[in-house]
């Protein structure tokens, strides 16, 4: 590929044309629907153009990974994307920057481009630059976990780390196991300020409540689930850990008797079942899961394997690379094929 700002090379004492631009070719960064003068993100967002993309994508690029979009009115997909991917790149606080080029209103533009290598004939389609050349593209309306990606692809390409959200998880997580919830709470609430949409944000959030005893705040937090998440395994195990916590804080204080129960009964599996739902609750994940296996290997079948559907409810609240989570599937899988 032939060197990009040698392809688009600015005569840059000439008067520069387009949105964004002003004065002896100094550009103000703009973005659609705003007030002249006004930015989105400060110089995060911008939109691009003939005259300015010298300035604002070539040159910029050396100092920090700049996204172009291009987009055109009649795309509808472009207008389906640009919002998303405004919110991941502000949500980046900096690390990396957004050039919003619409191919039709910079032709001539776009036709260089193209001539460079890049597809613009298929729109809505984002381009990476780095060090003034093309890192990485794609192309369509991704949904905004993918968007999310890439550019924690691009970053960790170009040295420039984690996503901020990244390191608020990492240090929400160990305020959890620090065994400070309200801290964490706090941590996740803030990731969520700026990725409405990030699964494990809010998979920590329902947590931290529940490990604050208030379980009317962890299914609140848990209604708030934007929909398109719903189903993603973070919130599922969140949602399985609530819903046993719940069912087992109901036999929670008949423990003892309920272990007597099955001491003169070892086929008493409805005491075995709540007595596992009561030691989940209590932190003993091991125990639990015994109890469970001890009906499995008894009477597997019995009330349709109510054991194993609720072992497996475990493994889904407790994650599926916890220490009891693979012993017990180990010795579950011992047992149901030896």
């Amino acid at each position: 590929m032939q060197t990009m700002d040698y392809i688009i090379g600015q005569n840059r004492s000439a008067p520069p044309t387009g949105s964004g631009a002003g004065r002896h070719g100094e550009t103000t960064p703009v973005t659609p629907g705003a007030a002249p003068g006004q930015t989105a993100g400060g110089d995060i967002i911008m939109d691009g153009t003939e005259a300015n993309f010298m300035q604002i994508v070539l040159e910029a690029s050396r100092n920090v990974p700049v996204l172009v979009d291009f987009w055109a009115d009649w795309c509808g997909p472009c207008k389906q994307l640009t919002p998303v991917i405004e919110r991941v790149v502000t949500a980046a606080k900096g690390r990396v920057r957004l050039v919003k080029v619409d191919i039709e209103a910079n032709r001539n533009l776009a036709a260089q481009l193209t001539r460079v290598g890049l597809p613009l004939q298929s729109i809505p389609m984002v381009a990476a630059f780095w060090k003034g050349q093309i890192l990485d593209l794609f192309q369509g309306a991704l949904p905004e976990s993918q968007v999310k990606q890439f550019v924690e692809t691009v970053l960790k390409a170009t040295g420039g780390g984690t996503l901020p959200s990244a390191d608020l998880l990492v240090e929400a997580g160990a305020a959890m196991e620090a065994g400070e919830p309200a801290r964490a709470a706090e941590l996740y609430s803030s990731v969520l300020e700026d990725e409405a949409e990030n699964p494990a944000a809010w998979g920590g959030l329902i947590r931290a409540m529940m490990a604050l005893d208030d379980e009317e705040a962890a299914a609140a937090a848990l209604a708030d689930v934007p929909a398109a998440i719903t189903t993603h395994p973070e919130i599922e195990g969140a949602r399985a850990e609530l819903e046993l916590k719940r069912e087992g804080r109901k036999v929670a204080g008949e423990a003892d008797e309920l272990r007597k129960r099955i001491a003169a009964n070892p086929d008493d599996f409805e005491a075995r079942m709540d007595l596992a739902n009561a030691l989940n609750v209590a932190g003993h994940r091991e125990e639990a899961a015994s109890e469970l296996l001890a009906i499995i290997k008894a009477d597997r079948d019995w009330k349709e394997g109510a054991a194993k559907q609720l072992l497996f409810k475990f493994f889904e609240a407790w994650g599926h690379t916890d220490p009891a989570t693979v012993s017990s599937r180990r010795r579950l899988s011992s047992m149901l094929f030896s």
